[in-house]
């Protein structure tokens, strides 16, 4: 087994680096911009509290949804490539960051918000000094799962033609290549570790910041 591996990257490094880069692209892609509508939906949200139950009840349907579903179910609108999965990953990564900023800005004491507003805080000042600050942490936090669901999901993504390391993994089984298995599970749990440790370390810094 160790020979086949090292027998793959003396023979195959370009593709596999070629994989890795396409999953770290297609992941960051979907975490940026699941993170941009998670924030966005969470402060309509926290601002409109009747509507609050609404936005996270239908966050907490997309936890729901498995991930190949979600793909197979994007084929007949958007067809198969790159920007379907993406499209699905944004759905898998967006509910964690939505929900998590929510419960964040609901912990903001309301003796702060009331000692801003008469400080004469505009609405938008309160946001950015006050609530988001405050809500870093649990942002974070659902960055942190949102991200690791999203690589973990990337590797289907190759039922559809968008590449990454779900094609090693695809094509190891399909071969009975346990070498491929091996070298594509390995590299997604990696990364997927690497993102951990790297969001833990900053969610420790953002509690002290927000302390």
């Amino acid at each position: 087994m160790l020979n086949q591996i090292l027998h793959y990257f003396q023979t195959s490094a370009p593709s596999y680096w070629q994989a890795v880069w396409q999953h770290i692209t297609i992941s960051l892609e979907a975490l940026l911009i699941s993170v941009f509508l998670g924030l966005v939906l969470a402060y309509f949200a926290y601002q409109h509290p009747r509507l609050q139950k609404l936005i996270t009840s239908f966050s907490q349907g997309l936890r729901v949804l498995p991930s190949l579903g979600v793909l197979f179910i994007l084929i007949p609108f958007l067809g198969v490539g790159h920007f379907p999965a993406l499209v699905a990953l944004v759905f898998l990564g967006l509910a964690p960051i939505l929900i998590n900023t929510v419960v964040g800005l609901n912990q903001v004491p309301a003796s702060l918000v009331e000692t801003a507003h008469a400080m004469g805080m505009t609405s938008r000042q309160l946001t950015f000094k006050v609530s988001l600050p405050l809500a870093l942490p649990y942002i974070l936090t659902g960055v942190k799962l949102a991200l690791v669901e999203i690589i973990a999901s990337a590797t289907l993504a190759t039922y559809i033609g968008a590449g990454g390391l779900g094609s090693l993994i695809f094509t190891g089984l399909g071969l009975y290549r346990y070498d491929l298995l091996v070298v594509g599970g390995a590299s997604v749990a990696l990364l997927s570790l690497i993102s951990m440790l790297t969001l833990d370390l900053i969610i420790r810094w953002s509690k002290r910041y927000a302390t």
